[in-house]
């Protein structure tokens, strides 16, 4: 029980205070490739203060607007407690892998609440293009992770890991891992995929009316999916090293993390926005791949 609460309160603040960091990190690798100075890598702890210092602003009154906000959060918070970030996940006695894609599931749903209880027509057009991207995506992470389920003959994520772990790389889990580290853009909601919130063509899609706590919340909940789906990447598909001692592996987990978030920002930087036709023919290249991936996983290799 004592390591059970240890580990939930390490997870918590790994994605509470750690994730703005990483945030940070992206935002001067960006700066440094577009030959800038950047902010600080303190910026975006100082924009999430700024954001909850701000009078919360109610829209039309729906009372959506105010717990779509507190749903993403909340269902990201979740998600952490069920993710392995370098040890055990905390609540993995409680769920496993189809619990812990429910709840990221889940927060993109409260991000599709809050755009459509706003009235607003680019919040609606916003929430639309989120749902187009959710439905395409979490189809190609299921189908990443199912190669692993396949193989390991288990959904419990310390299983799938411990087994990959022993048994080496295995040509379908290598193959499986190239979508799912292609979708982190999306799910991360960076070039070329911020498709959704496009600021220059919809002015911010679902978060156009959020702002102050409500915003803070909104972006918060994309600074601990950075870590969560970097842990959820890693664990399952690039294991190693491990030692056995908790602390030293889950700062070897946070180290593999930085490398993963610091490749997102690169391919933010180099990389323009896509058109919806573009993303469309690129995700259909994907599933091709995934399905060889799932093919060699069905006959052993």
């Amino acid at each position: 029980m004592t390591t059970t609460i240890s580990l939930a309160i390490v997870n918590l603040l790994l994605v509470i205070i750690v994730a703005p960091f990483y945030e940070g990190v992206i935002r001067k690798l960006k700066a440094v490739v577009h030959s800038r100075k950047g902010p600080p890598l303190r910026q975006p702890y100082l924009d999430l203060l700024k954001l909850l210092g701000k009078e919360r602003l109610e829209v039309g009154g729906n009372p959506l607007f105010s717990f779509a906000p507190v749903l993403t959060f909340g269902s990201v918070l979740v998600a952490a407690l069920l993710t392995p970030m370098g040890a055990s996940p905390p609540l993995g006695f409680a769920g496993d892998l189809i619990v812990l894609v429910y709840f990221l599931a889940l927060a993109s749903v409260g991000i599709m609440l809050g755009g459509t209880s706003t009235g607003n027509p680019y919040g609606a057009l916003g929430t639309a293009r989120e749902m187009m991207l959710a439905m395409v995506v979490e189809i190609i992470v299921v189908g990443s992770l199912i190669v692993a389920v396949i193989h390991s003959h288990s959904f419990d994520l310390m299983h799938i890991s411990s087994w990959y772990r022993e048994s080496g790389p295995v040509l379908s889990m290598v193959i499986a891992a190239i979508p799912f580290f292609l979708v982190l853009q999306v799910q991360l909601g960076k070039l070329p995929f911020d498709i959704p919130d496009a600021d220059q063509e919809i002015m911010g899609g679902p978060f156009i009316e959020a702002g102050g706590p409500s915003l803070a919340l909104y972006k918060w909940s994309y600074f601990a999916k950075q870590i969560i789906l970097a842990s959820l990447f890693l664990e399952v598909f690039i294991p190693w090293p491990k030692t056995g001692v908790i602390p030293v592996d889950i700062l070897i987990n946070l180290v593999k993390v930085l490398v993963v978030i610091a490749l997102v920002g690169v391919i933010d930087a180099v990389n323009p926005r896509i058109r919806i036709d573009q993303a469309v023919r690129y995700f259909i290249g994907i599933w091709v791949v995934l399905v060889f991936a799932i093919a060699f996983a069905l006959i052993g290799v």
